[in-house]
């Protein structure tokens, strides 16, 4: 997608088909190989969506009950990069979490096999035919602006405290903050064990609790790159063998691969500006999160694979002094009704 270029590979959505419900849609205006400009019509669809409980509680002694019901607005396009598509859907909810799901299908490359012979790199999807394993591993470059850009990254581990006076059931845990103070140590891989996720804070700024105002990145299920580092592909996607990397803003770093990934021999983008080691605290940072999966394929991805995800999750933490979403009003349908 780097190479070829994700942008100029969108396809017209349909009504009803792409998209459901009120549609806004928006036409992109994209050059073209020769220099010139061509028109994407419906190329990026905006709509809202229903998604089910926002919150809700019963009170268990009076048994009042209150329940909202959540919506998002939904802003997609969906790009077609060889025999693969890949939608991108963001998504904005009423509590302030962002989310970005990116949907793969399309059709998975296909080899012919030998009869009767199981292949070593791949798996059989039909009678002498089989599919690679392979990775599809994306990159988000976040650039957060909290109140400012006085903004900080903490990395944050659930980790289980042992047997003591203060923990004497021994099932206490806390959540241990570590501060990313350079670039370096600011090369990090998920741990879902340890439900790592990191948080942005901006310490110049603080809510009505007196803490500073925060939002988290929350990696959903992932991998990292499975080729060797001395690959073809591992020496230009280096990007793609950790789960974050963070950097000091710089307008000109824009791609994690560099600017021309296709020439490149290795080494450009994210590992060469980070070889700086530029400080981190209290400063204009831009998080590059790699995220994706690795596809070890069905004999029901094929002919046409059904569709796949991939994303994450930025949510709201101290951002808010409270819930946002108290405002929401109750839903009035004839059947629903709070207060019990």
């Amino acid at each position: 997608m780097g190479e070829w270029g994700l942008g100029k590979m969108m396809q017209s959505l349909t009504l009803g088909c792409d998209c459901l419900g009120e549609i806004r849609y928006l036409d992109a205006v994209l050059s073209d190989d020769r220099g010139g400009a061509r028109t994407i019509a419906n190329a990026v669809c905006i709509h809202e969506e229903d998604y089910g409980i926002l919150w809700k509680h019963v009170d268990l002694w009076s048994g009042a009950s209150e329940v909202r019901r959540s919506r998002r607005l939904v802003i997609s396009f969906i790009s077609t990069v060889g025999n693969y598509e890949y939608g991108f859907y963001w998504y904005l909810y009423l509590d302030g979490t962002i989310q970005l799901e990116v949907k793969l299908t399309g059709i998975i490359q296909t080899s012919a096999r030998e009869p009767g012979r199981r292949p070593d790199f791949g798996e059989v999807v039909g009678p002498e035919l089989y599919a690679p394993n392979h990775q599809h591993l994306l990159c988000a470059r976040l650039d957060f602006d909290l109140d400012g850009t006085a903004n900080s990254v903490y990395e944050m581990d659930a980790v289980a405290e042992p047997r003591g006076e203060d923990n004497p059931e021994q099932s206490a845990f806390r959540s241990r903050a570590t501060l990313l103070t350079t670039e370096s140590e600011a090369k990090r891989t998920i741990d879902p064990l340890a439900s790592r996720h990191w948080k942005v804070v901006n310490p110049t700024s603080l809510n009505g609790l007196g803490q500073p105002v925060g939002y988290k990145l929350i990696p959903g299920q992932s991998t990292c790159l499975l080729a060797s580092p001395s690959s073809s592909v591992g020496r230009r996607a280096t990007f793609a063998t950790k789960s974050l990397w963070v950097t000091r803003f710089d307008p000109d770093e824009r791609h994690p691969a560099g600017d021309y990934p296709n020439q490149s021999g290795g080494g450009d983008g994210l590992p060469a500006w980070t070889a700086a080691d530029r400080p981190l605290v209290d400063t204009d940072v831009v998080l590059w999160h790699t995220f994706g999966l690795t596809h070890v394929p069905r004999p029901e991805d094929w002919p046409v694979a059904p569709v796949e995800y991939a994303g994450f999750v930025l949510k709201p933490a101290g951002f808010f002094d409270r819930n946002p979403a108290l405002d929401v009003p109750p839903t009035t349908n004839g059947h629903c009704s709070s207060g019990g």
